[in-house]
C-alpha cells in the first residue's frame, strides 16, 4: 500500500536526514511486538485513545453550540463571539510542534496525560468568565494545553501499532473526536436551554473529566518509545525536511482546507437555525450535532474506503460528499439542510482521517513533528475557517458561507489532481524506454 493519498512520491520523508530531533539513549524501538486487533492491549488502548478524542473535541469546540447565546450575553457579535472558537484552535496550532518536541523527550502517555490534565482544569474555569475578554484568553489557554494530546496520540499509535492496523487505529481516534464534539454539542444545547450557557460549559469540563480519568487509567505504557534529550538544530532540520517535502505539504494544505470547510460550516450553522425560517431553540440547534455520528462511522471505515478506492479516490469521494452537502444545504427545508450536514460531516471526517494516517505512515522518522505539523495546518484551517465563516455569514448570509466552504473544497481537489499527475509522471519515468 503506497504510504500518502495524494499520489505523490513514495520517498519516506525522514529517512534521508542525518540527524534525529532527539538524542536517544534507550534500547532500540521496536524491541516489543507491536499491537493490532485481537493482542492483549489493544482494546484497551483503542478504548483510551477513544476516551482522550472526546474529551478533546469536547472541550475544544465547547462555545461553538453556545455561540448565538454568548453573542446575546456579551452583546457581541457572530465575529466576535467566534473567536472563543478560533482562539482554542488557533493556540492549539501554535503549540502543537513545541510540545510534540517535549514528547519525544518526555514521553507520549505523559504528554498527553498532561495534556489532558490541564484543559481539563481549565475547562472548569471557563464557565467563571466575567467578560468576553477573559473568555477568549481562558479558551486560547485551553487550546494550547490541548496541543499536546493530537500529534502525541498520531506518534503513539504509529509506535505502538502494528501498521496494517494504523489507520483503523486512527480511525477509532477520530471517531472518538467526533463523538466527543457531538456529545459536547448536544449536552451544552440543552443545559444551556434549561440553565444558561456558563452551566453548559461546566458540564463538558466535568464529562471531559470522566474521560480523563479513564483516558489515565486505560491507557497502556509504550513499549517502542524511545526517549532522549531535546536537539533544536535537529528539531529545525527535521521540520525543514517535512516542510521540504512535496508529499507532506500537499496532505498538511489538504487536511487545513477539508478543516477551513468543517469549521465554517460548524460555527455559523447556530446563527442560521436560530433565525426565520427555522427559529429553532438552543436545546435543538445542540441536538442537530447528532450527525457527528456519521463521522464517526465515516472516520472508522477510511481504512477499508482505502483498500477499495485507494487513498486518492476515498479523497475524491470524501470531497465530493462535503461539495454535495454544501450544495444541500442552501435549500430553506430543514431536512434538506440537515442532510447537506450529513454529508458535509461524513465526507469531511473521512478525508481527514485518510490524510492524517498517511502522515503518520509517511514519516519513519520525526513522527511526532510530522504530525504536529499536519495538526498545526488542520487548526489553523479550523481557525480561519470559523472566523472567516462567520465574517462571510455577517456579510452575504449562509450562501456567503457555503461559497468559502466550495471553494475551500475546490482547493483540495486541485491538490489530488495535481498529485494524481505527479504520480503518473513518476511511474512514467520508472519504465524503462522501449524501442
Amino acid at each position: 500500500m503506497p504510504p500518502a493519498d495524494t499520489g505523490a512520491s513514495t520517498v519516506v520523508v525522514g529517512a534521508s536526514a542525518p540527524q534525529s530531533p532527539v538524542t536517544t539513549t534507550a534500547a532500540p524501538a521496536s524491541t516489543h511486538e507491536r499491537l493490532e486487533p485481537g493482542r492483549p492491549g489493544y482494546r484497551r488502548m483503542s478504548f483510551a485513545l477513544f476516551a482522550a478524542g472526546v474529551a478533546a473535541f469536547a472541550l475544544l469546540y465547547s462555545t461553538q453550540a453556545l455561540l448565538p447565546a454568548v453573542s446575546a450575553s456579551f452583546d457581541a457579535t457572530a465575529g466576535q463571539a467566534s473567536w472563543t472558537v478560533s482562539a482554542a484552535t488557533g493556540a492549539l496550532a501554535l503549540f502543537v510542534l513545541p510540545l510534540s518536541a517535549l514528547s519525544e523527550r518526555f514521553g507520549r502517555r505523559q504528554m498527553m496525560t498532561a495534556s489532558l490534565a490541564i484543559a481539563v482544569f481549565v475547562g472548569l474555569l471557563v464557565p467563571l468568565a466575567p467578560s468576553m475578554g477573559a473568555l477568549i484568553a481562558l479558551r486560547a489557554v485551553q487550546g494550547a494545553a490541548l496541543a499536546g494530546l493530537p500529534a502525541s496520540a498520531m506518534a503513539y499509535l504509529a509506535e505502538e501499532v502494528r501498521p496494517k492496523a494504523l489507520i483503523a487505529a486512527i480511525g477509532l481516534f477520530v471517531a472518538g473526536n467526533s463523538i466527543g464534539g457531538m456529545s459536547g454539542r448536544i449536552l451544552t444545547g440543552w443545559v444551556a436551554q434549561a440553565w444558561g450557557w456558563r452551566a453548559a460549559l461546566a458540564a463538558v469540563g466535568l464529562l471531559a473529566l470522566a474521560c480523563a480519568v479513564a483516558f489515565h487509567f486505560l491507557i497502556p505504557k509504550a513499549r517502542n518509545f524511545r526517549p532522549g534529550s531535546l536537539n533544536p538544530k535537529a528539531l529545525a532540520k527535521t521540520v525543514a525536511t517535512h516542510l521540504a517535502d512535496p508529499l507532506l505539504v500537499r496532505l498538511y494544505a489538504i487536511g487545513a482546507l477539508f478543516m477551513t470547510v468543517f469549521g465554517a460550516v460548524y460555527t455559523v450553522i447556530g446563527y442560521r437555525l436560530v433565525e426565520e425560517p427555522f427559529s429553532l431553540p438552543q436545546g435543538v440547534i445542540g441536538s442537530i450535532f447528532l450527525v457527528y455520528l456519521v463521522g464517526t462511522v465515516s472516520s472508522a471505515a477510511a481504512g477499508r474506503l482505502v483498500a477499495r478506492l485507494g487513498r486518492r479516490g476515498a479523497l475524491y469521494l470524501a470531497v465530493t460528499t462535503t461539495a454535495a452537502g454544501l450544495l444541500l444545504s442552501l435549500a430553506d427545508q430543514l431536512a434538506a439542510v440537515l442532510l447537506g450536514l450529513v454529508l458535509i460531516t461524513a465526507g469531511f471526517f473521512a478525508g481527514h482521517a485518510v490524510a492524517s494516517s498517511s502522515v503518520s505512515r509517511t514519516a519513519t522518522t520525526g513522527r511526532a513533528q510530522a504530525s504536529a505539523l499536519y495538526q498545526s495546518a488542520y487548526y489553523l484551517g479550523s481557525s480561519a475557517g470559523g472566523t472567516l465563516g462567520a465574517v462571510a455569514f455577517h456579510a452575504g448570509g449562509w450562501a456567503a458561507t457555503v461559497a468559502l466552504g466550495l471553494l475551500a473544497v475546490l482547493g483540495v481537489v486541485s491538490i489530488t489532481l495535481y498529485g494524481t499527475r505527479v504520480a503518473r509522471a513518476e511511474r512514467r519515468a520508472l519504465v524503462p524506454a522501449t524501442r
